[in-house]
């Protein structure tokens, strides 16, 4: 199950779910809420983006614990 940890699953399952909310908006609402959502959904994205590209270029700090035995 560690293994299943991983940042880009965590993107897909997103994908999945955004595609899964808006193809129920458009059905249930029409394409003028639609719309409004596919907005919401194209900031989202641009977000995810940008924190996909910091979790890049800025990796997490080592473990407290390792830095502990250094002195």
């Amino acid at each position: 199950m560690l293994r299943l940890r991983n940042y880009w699953i965590y993107s897909a399952g997103l994908g999945v779910v955004w595609a899964i909310a808006l193809l129920i908006i458009f059905a249930s609402r029409g394409p003028a809420t639609g719309r409004v959502f596919l907005l919401v959904f194209g900031r989202f994205c641009i977000g995810w983006v940008s924190t996909t590209i910091a979790r890049f270029v800025y990796p997490p700090p080592k473990r407290w614990g390792a830095m502990q035995h250094i002195s």
